[in-house]
């Protein structure tokens, strides 16, 4: 009897895995219809916040929660329709709302001010802060981030000639025109968001370098985001805020990391030739600026089994990595790692192994591919947003304008290090994009200092995103200089002195 009971109950579940639900974009519709956000409905469902953004963005729930979704899913509908009846002239509810917030904030990291501080999202006064950082808690609190204005307006100037050094040789430069499509456009028809906002807060300040300074790095992340939207009109993919990603891609803990490995290189030779030898430490510039043309997967991320790598795709991939040999003149490709066994890695980092294993550098095996979490991939995602930023910053470093190097510096760090579960950026929650961008500031590390070896430079060390080490006549190899194709000197020492060529050769003369 029990088994016929068991049967029925598992009957009963599979009949409640058939109930239909709407698509993934009518869901989302339902809720914002009702101006619940997703933390509420997460609540009432008994799941995570993330667990509803995935259901979406394209994942299909199971179980009894299939049936409870659908139930809330046919209640809002019928809500909706009744307020449209009944209201058919007004605008469709959530038009003029604030999206609410798609994760809760971590109460363990919430303390009161004592006094109101601007918010860092905002820069409205918060009477909250968050890990340190003052916040509104309620994303409804937090008003517009708009480019600040003088407190009166400056009187008109004579139009014939700029009277700031920069706006004379913009003015000066003739037409710069940029890609639209298949077409070109003069520059000057796009909006210039980061020398409209420089302008609006120096003139907030009265040209207070330091002060301008201090709240253009406040607010870097909204612009940022706002930077974002603007390079990304016209494109051809939407970008998914909050897809559902892989519990590998999830802190294993409050105050703990993921299991996704991102290949930072920590490395010393281990010994150098015997004698005197004079170091420069070399800083490679903008390197996560330059990190931001990687292959980034589009959608949310599918699993795979197999040893197969296709190019087309991007995400993350379970290998068990090649032996590395070379590690008294070359770091490893993965990083300092004393586990063995199969890790988490990168796209970044899996095309630099299986790239190192090809015919041209044979400097290793392949590595073994065990699984995949990819999605369709793209390197140009974040390029016209790259190009902006980076465009920026080189006119800044020519007109010796620091304010705008540092707004710019902190703009592209900042994105990069809050596309993870964040609360200073509640627009875009790419874990696994973050991991990508870091991993590819570590290869292309990887590969200077490969390079420097190959045009025959010994490679003393290699650290992070930007530090490399060599002997020898590096000009020859590295163009100097501040730009992002260059680099520029951080430290000159000697290790090792004359007498150690004495010390270590018996055989030589007495």
């Amino acid at each position: 009897m029990r088994d016929f009971e068991a049967i029925d109950a598992l009957l009963a579940s599979t009949a409640r895995d058939r109930a239909v639900l709407p698509s993934a974009e009518e869901r989302r519709a339902r809720r914002e219809g009702l101006h619940l956000s997703r933390a509420q409905l997460a609540a009432a469902l008994g799941v995570s916040a993330s667990t509803v953004g995935g259901w979406e963005s394209g994942r299909e729930p199971s179980g009894e929660v299939r049936e409870k979704y659908a139930y809330f899913l046919e209640g809002a509908l019928t809500k909706l329709d009744a307020a449209a009846t009944q209201t058919a002239s007004t605008s469709e509810p959530g038009d003029d709302e604030p999206a609410e917030a798609d994760h809760a904030l971590d109460t363990n990291d919430v303390d009161t001010l004592p006094a109101p501080q601007p918010c860092v999202l905002c820069g409205q006064p918060a009477h909250h802060q968050v890990e340190g950082f003052p916040q509104h808690l309620d994303p409804a609190d937090c008003g517009p981030v708009e480019p600040a204005q003088p407190a009166e307006p400056a009187p008109p100037k004579e139009p014939q000639q700029p009277a700031h050094p920069r706006q004379r040789a913009r003015a000066e430069a003739g037409v710069k025109v940029v890609p639209v499509g298949r077409r070109v456009q003069a520059a000057s028809d796009t909006p210039d968001l980061i020398g409209s906002a420089v302008t609006a807060v120096l003139a907030q300040y009265a040209g207070d370098v330091e002060a301008a300074t201090a709240a253009l790095v406040k607010r870097a992340i909204p612009d940022a985001m706002a930077l974002l939207d603007a390079t990304r009109k016209g494109g051809r993919y939407d970008i998914v805020a909050h897809p559902w990603l892989p519990d590998i891609l999830r802190k294993q803990s409050a105050r703990g990391a993921d299991q996704i490995w991102e290949a930072r290189p920590k490395w010393t030779r281990p010994q150098l030739p015997a004698g005197e030898h004079e170091v420069t430490a070399l800083d490679i510039n903008g390197a996560y600026l330059s990190a931001l043309k990687t292959h980034l997967p589009i959608g949310q991320l599918e699993h795979s089994t197999g040893d197969h790598h296709d190019r087309r795709r991007a995400g993350v991939h379970l290998i068990t990595p090649p032996a590395w040999e070379h590690d008294a003149v070359l770091p490893n490709p993965i990083g300092n790692r004393d586990e063995p066994g199969p890790l988490w890695v990168t796209e970044p980092t899996l095309r630099l192994l299986l790239r190192l294993s090809g015919p041209k550098y044979g400097l290793c095996d392949p590595p073994e591919i065990h699984e995949s979490w990819t999605s369709g991939a793209t390197e140009g995602l974040l390029e016209k947003f790259r190009i902006v930023l980076k465009d920026a910053r080189d006119r800044a470093i020519a007109e010796d304008d620091e304010v705008t190097l540092e707004y710019v510096k902190q703009m592209y760090s900042k994105f990069v290090s809050t596309l993870g579960e964040s609360n200073y950026n509640r627009e875009l929650y790419r874990t696994d994009w973050m991991h990508l961008i870091r991993s590819q500031a570590f290869a292309n590390l990887w590969m200077k200092a490969y390079r420097a070896y190959d045009e025959g430079l010994m490679v003393v060390r290699a650290m992070g995103t930007d530090e490399l080490h060599v002997t020898g006549d590096w000009r020859a190899v590295f163009p100097e200089g501040r730009g992002v194709a260059e680099v520029k000197v951080k430290d000159v020492y000697t290790v090792g002195t004359s007498q150690d060529q004495a010390a270590q050769d018996p055989d030589g003369p007495s």
